[in-house]
């Protein structure tokens, strides 16, 4: 079982549900770009991050920084990507570890927890403050923007995958445990 297949104990907010959402939609994404050759991870296309790779690896450079504000401690990130990204199946492994610290924080988080103000310093300068909340919603929310051009470089090259939208996740993994949201 999957740790996106899980539902913590007593009501379900909906961060927790969309923490696992993106789990579940990184899954099939990562199932699909791992059956590419390296030139075609590397194939340069017309979109902000380039290819295929550098676009994950910014999903997750972004996932790492705002992790880093929720715990209060610097980052070591000058650039929303790196220069390089990592190799697709340490990215893999790394994505699914910081699946799994999301989950695992909206999971531990409360209501009173959740509004609390985080303030912080964006990479390219300037001051942020955001609730635990809006932060969740913003690492979803910046997966499925980015996820969206993958699955556009997917169709400019020989692959497709599975729909990975919140209303299939809904369907096919949340509806199926009991105490489903409404």
């Amino acid at each position: 079982m999957h740790l996106y297949e899980t539902r913590p104990e007593g009501p379900v907010t909906q961060v927790q549900m969309l923490t696992r959402y993106k789990a579940w939609a990184n899954g099939l994404t990562f199932k699909t770009v791992r059956t590419l050759s390296a030139d075609e991870l590397l194939k340069e296309r017309q979109t902000n991050f380039k290819t295929i790779l550098h676009t994950l690896n910014h999903v997750y450079v972004i996932d790492d920084i705002f992790k880093a504000h929720l715990q209060g401690v610097s980052h070591s990130y000058t650039d929303r990507n790196t220069d390089e990204p990592l190799p697709i199946d340490a990215l893999w492994n790394a994505t699914q570890q910081m699946d799994k610290w999301y989950i695992e924080l909206a999971d531990a988080l409360g209501v009173t927890e959740l509004q609390e103000t985080i303030s912080f310093e964006f990479v390219d300068g300037g001051a942020g403050t955001m609730t635990r909340e809006q932060i969740l919603l913003h690492i979803v929310n910046h997966g499925t923007y980015h996820r969206g051009f993958v699955s556009d470089m997917l169709y400019q090259g020989p692959a497709r995958f599975t729909s990975n939208d919140l209303p299939v996740f809904l369907r096919d993994v949340w509806s199926k445990n009991t105490n489903a949201i409404s």
